[in-house]
């Protein structure tokens, strides 16, 4: 039976409200941000696409202080570092494009875009598209921009090798700590007369002490390539298999993760193959028996108060996967980094 004193108070509070009028204190300072003229938002199909309908700001990066941003979203479009299929140029448009993403995180109850002075100031400069070690050259010169003017990057590749170069510029100081989600260690060797592949940037970030080994976990690791990586090993990283994540282990994975990287300075790297090809195909070198979605955002928002330095979401190659499946599961990603990195800035 219905109650109708109850019916009739929520007619009395709702009955002429308008989309946009929202009571709870919290819901309400998310909704006045996101409102004009009572129930006017901006269509999510219409302007110009950014990272996470973030502001544009492509002359940011022309500036020294880079328009006084404490996070930029960027793009870096490179791929001249996979070992199989290629494509991962295209990561950073397809993620733009997906539309939707954010504005409010319920788990970690924030709005990042409100919180913290966020841009997206487009895509890191490159002189060639065909010489990968000029590529690496100008990532680490670009970052040590940023990093000095006090802007800790989010970024999006472009293949795994980017983050290497990266964290010369992100670690340059101090060494950081890195929570690691991807289907592949990524610390092998040089190949065929190149350091930069997308199979090795944390060997390499490690020789170049930008990186602590014993402040590093790696989690849904999988795959038929264990032999290559001795090296997470031998440094003593912390390697987490996909066959050890399920319901019960997530949260002593959490704390494990957190109790690796302590309250140092910690960057996230996010491989898109971490997640099992039936949830996103969209990438070079997929590996059944992955994560779902929800455990991987599940682990990042047990992450909430790390001293979160950085970030990148990698591999997404969205020419496999028409569903466009891939670029949404990044794009909900790149926004859960992006809250832990507000959090963390408070």
């Amino acid at each position: 039976m219905i109650d109708q004193a109850h019916l009739d108070a929520l007619r009395k509070k709702y009955g002429n409200a308008a989309g946009g009028d929202i009571f709870d204190p919290l819901f309400k300072q998310v909704a006045e941000a996101q409102f004009s003229g009572g129930d006017k938002r901006k269509w999510p199909f219409a302007g110009i696409p950014t990272f996470l309908d973030a502001p544009a700001m492509p002359d940011a990066a022309n500036s020294d202080d880079f328009g006084g941003l404490d996070i930029a979203l960027l793009g870096v479009p490179m791929d001249l570092g996979v070992t199989n299929r290629n494509g991962t140029r295209f990561g950073p448009r397809a993620v733009r494009t997906i539309e939707r993403i954010g504005p409010y995180d319920h788990v970690l109850k924030v709005s990042p875009l409100t919180k913290a002075k966020v841009g997206d100031i487009g895509d890191v400069p490159l002189q060639s598209r065909f010489d990968l070690a000029q590529c690496h050259a100008d990532i680490e010169a670009f970052y040590r921009r940023l990093v000095s003017a006090g802007v800790r990057p989010l970024s999006v590749g472009g293949d795994h090798s980017i983050t290497s170069s990266i964290l010369k510029a992100v670690g340059a100081k101090e060494p950081v700590g890195l929570i690691h989600i991807d289907a592949h260690c990524d610390t092998s060797g040089p190949y065929e007369g190149t350091k930069f592949t997308h199979g090795g940037p944390f060997r390499l970030a490690v020789l170049d002490g930008v990186l602590d080994p014993r402040r590093t976990i790696q989690i849904g690791i999988r795959g038929p390539a264990e032999y290559l990586w001795e090296f997470s090993y031998e440094s003593g990283m912390t390697v987490v298999h996909a066959e050890e994540i399920n319901e019960h282990s997530l949260p002593q994975i959490i704390a494990k993760a957190r109790e690796i990287v302590g309250n140092g300075p910690t960057y996230i790297s996010f491989d898109i193959d971490s997640v099992d090809p039936g949830f996103a195909p969209g990438t070079g070198t997929p590996e059944v028996g992955g994560l779902q979605p929800r455990e991987v955002l599940q682990i990042l928002r047990g992450l909430d108060g790390l001293n979160i330095v950085g970030g990148d979401v990698v591999e997404v190659a969205p020419q496999y996967d028409p569903t466009t499946n891939t670029a949404q599961i990044a794009a909900q990603v790149l926004h859960t980094i992006l809250c832990l990195m507000v959090n963390s800035g408070k």
